[in-house]
């Protein structure tokens, strides 16, 4: 006779946020299809229900469950707050853009909560098996999201493109995966480091080729170079709330995962994913901001921005110290704030039939609408990395890791590479302040917009100010102190 007991809840206490944002998630579908006239509550009650993930994420204090499957610690935390934030800011925005563009969908705001249950699970993810399937969870819902514009032909371009090549990433971790199982005979992460030693495979091929095979398939999500050929066709085509989405959860839970798995899996080839992290950030680098100085589209150009951003944030990563990573986790937090003011900016400016996505439709703004053309002129210097904003500051912790970790010519790198990337961003900036109007624009300042924006600039200029409180609540989350 087979004895069963009650499962104590205690056991699901460290997905207790995720298992929140899907009762959520399947609450705003019932809302829309049974209550369609209350649709307007949508945005605001996933503002409500990701504030209230937000405390109870903060209240994980290093819970392991399921066998060592999920690990909900301060270090995944940090990376939750930021997805969060992400959700949380583009909601603000999208009921803006959703009027602008006749977008009537409910189902927006539920793909973007199980987006986020996805990167909530990457975070916490102590087994490969729990992160690809959080990484599949993540991506299916913005393929969704990317090509929810049906009468759109950028919109369902863009979904394809990056449905067929995020399932060739994803084949790629697979195998990845599947190699170093049976090489280890596990997938639980920090097993896998203790069966590197104990199973003398610290020299062996085969384990390096399916790390290899991994890291390639993490660079894809986070758009490092050569696997970010994706991201400007995709974020063009994609919403616009939702491009901003995109630019910052996803890469705050690939970089979470870049960490879990070199630093704990893999902590003893260091010297040889070093190496190539370091020759991928030098080449994103190289490409994100070299091809931005061509773009006349401020979305194209904000996406070779984000490939650029990918590689400064790798120089982190790639120090294998805790220093380095930390510096990741703050900088990643910088950069949801100022890109997400700058899509904002771009939200606000689009009109029904007219997304306003040229530089030319930015001549003169600073004459017709000066507080818009004043918060896009500070989050501009901040992707610049000019001083006080939090861009700078983000970038010289950055720097100081690497240098420290003995990484000079990245360090050169990035100090040639941000100078050159101030060219595409402060021209956004001439065209504002030393150019004529091209045309009056009236700006709808919604409580969202202003919300969003108020959010963004709190966050750069008081990262930018008051630099040493981030920096340390992301050294004390990565040491689970």
């Amino acid at each position: 006779m087979i004895n069963t007991a009650l499962v104590s809840w205690k056991a699901f206490g460290p997905i207790i946020p995720e298992m929140f944002l899907v009762c959520i998630g399947l609450f705003l579908i019932g809302l829309d299809v049974f209550a369609p006239k209350r649709r307007e509550l949508l945005p605001w009650l996933t503002v409500v229900g990701c504030l209230a993930a937000l405390l109870m994420v903060a209240g994980e204090k290093n819970i392991v469950g399921f066998g060592g499957m999920i690990i909900a610690d301060s270090y995944a935390a940090f990376f939750k707050v930021i997805c969060l934030l992400g959700v949380i800011m583009a909601a603000l925005m999208s009921e803006h853009f959703r009027r602008t563009e006749g977008l009537k969908q409910g189902e927006y705001y539920s793909l973007m909560i199980f987006s986020a249950v996805g990167m909530l699970l990457m975070a916490s993810a102590g087994d490969l098996m729990v992160l690809y399937l959080g990484l599949e969870l993540m991506a299916l819902s913005i393929y969704c999201l990317v090509g929810l514009p049906r009468n759109d032909g950028r919109s369902a371009e863009a979904a394809m493109k990056y449905l067929l090549m995020g399932g060739f990433a994803s084949a790629i971790l697979l195998y990845g995966i599947s190699i170093v199982y049976g090489l280890t005979g596990t997938t639980n992460i920090s097993q896998i480091a203790k069966f590197t030693v104990s199973g003398n495979l610290l020299h062996n091929p085969a384990l390096l080729a399916g790390l290899g095979l991994m890291i390639a398939a993490f660079c894809f999500k986070v758009a490092i170079a050569p696997f970010h050929f994706w991201t400007p066709d995709v974020y063009e085509g994609a919403p616009t709330a939702i491009t901003a989405f995109m630019s910052v959860g996803p890469k705050a839970a690939g970089f979470a995962v870049f960490g879990r798995v070199l630093f704990t899996g893999f902590p003893q080839f260091h010297d040889q994913w070093g190496i190539l992290l370091s020759s991928l950030a030098l080449l994103t680098m190289a490409i994100g901001n070299i091809t931005a100085l061509s773009q006349t589209s401020i979305k194209r150009m904000l996406a070779y921005s984000a490939v650029a951003h990918a590689g400064y944030s790798l120089l982190g990563v790639l120090s294998g110290t805790a220093e380095g990573m930390s510096a990741t986790m703050t900088y990643l937090l910088t950069y949801g704030f100022m890109n997400m003011g700058a899509f904002a900016i771009l939200v606000l400016l689009a009109s029904p039939g007219n997304r306003r996505e040229s530089l030319e439709d930015y001549k003169g703004l600073s004459k017709t609408n000066p507080l818009a053309a004043f918060l896009m002129l500070i989050f501009m210097f901040s992707l610049t990395g000019i001083p006080p904003t939090a861009g700078f500051v983000g970038k010289f912790y950055l720097l100081k890791a690497a240098l420290g970790a003995g990484y000079t010519m990245t360090v050169i790198g990035l100090v040639i590479f941000s100078s050159i990337s101030a060219f595409f961003y402060l021209r956004v900036v001439r065209y504002m302040y030393m150019s004529d109007p091209q045309e009056n624009i009236a700006l709808d300042f919604t409580p969202g917009i202003y919300a969003v924006l108020g959010i963004a600039l709190l966050g750069v200029l008081g990262i930018g100010l008051f630099p040493g409180s981030v920096i340390g609540q992301a050294a004390t989350a990565l040491l689970g102190q």
